[in-house]
């Protein structure tokens, strides 16, 4: 009786507070650092593992490729130089953008199993972009203006100007652009025209922005709309 009464409580417990064991957590989820700088990430895990609990991280990079970084109880050869261990967490040294992506600590012991994640962005500021701006584009053609960098992290995003002034990503919601024809993905960067027009002519240039340093543009190029000349 006794016996089923202590069960009942210790369910009631669980189910009161949620309280379970078996736990790994982590106190840093998302970790920002300047590309060069150095940055811990902590795991911590409940006591139900044992002393002789085995913590191991692997991290997997922004393309899915996953390698160890800890692995029985020692910095792998790639890690070495720069990562050391303290109790269940990771110092590194300094961060370079290929180490981008999201770290697992793995903790077993006592017949189980868990785990706590830590996303790390290396912030890297943007880059002049590469542009490629079209000079002369027939009206009634479609095309794209294209904008890019490989450098920024987070990657960046992109705004588009003409003859100097900002162009909205909805130019229907903005007086004075309500008649535009384009469209902006500033995700990708693309500047579409899916039918030019002569009003379309003009000075362009891209911005490249996140939120790692100040904006980088490429040089402005003249595009000019011209009709079709036929013979």
């Amino acid at each position: 009786m006794v016996h089923r009464w202590l069960v009942s409580v210790a369910l009631f417990f669980h189910a009161a507070t949620g309280v379970s064991g078996f736990s790994v957590t982590t106190d840093t989820p998302n970790v920002q650092v300047k590309e060069n700088e150095g940055a811990d990430l902590k795991c911590s895990y409940s006591a139900d593992f044992g002393s002789d609990a085995r913590v191991e991280w692997k991290f997997s990079d922004l393309k899915g490729s996953q390698t160890y970084v800890v692995f029985n109880g020692k910095p792998t050869t790639p890690y070495s130089s720069r990562v050391t261990t303290y109790g269940s967490n990771l110092r590194f040294s300094k961060m370079t953008r290929n180490d981008n992506g999201v770290y697992d600590c793995e903790v077993s012991g006592n017949g189980k199993f868990g785990e706590a994640r830590v996303k790390v962005t290396v912030l890297v500021p943007p880059s002049p972009p590469l542009c490629r701006i079209p000079n002369s584009v027939t009206t009634g053609k479609s095309t794209i203006l294209s904008c890019h960098d490989n450098d920024g992290s987070p990657p960046p995003q992109y705004k588009w100007y003409k003859n100097g002034v900002l162009l909205p990503a909805d130019p229907s919601k903005i007086a004075g652009f309500k008649n535009a024809t384009y469209q902006l993905n500033a995700v990708n960067g693309n500047l579409e025209f899916r039918s030019a027009t002569k009003m379309d002519s003009g000075q362009y240039y891209c911005e490249a922005f996140n939120i790692a340093g100040p904006p980088q543009r490429c040089k402005s190029v003249n595009m000019e709309v011209r009709k079709c000349s036929s013979l």
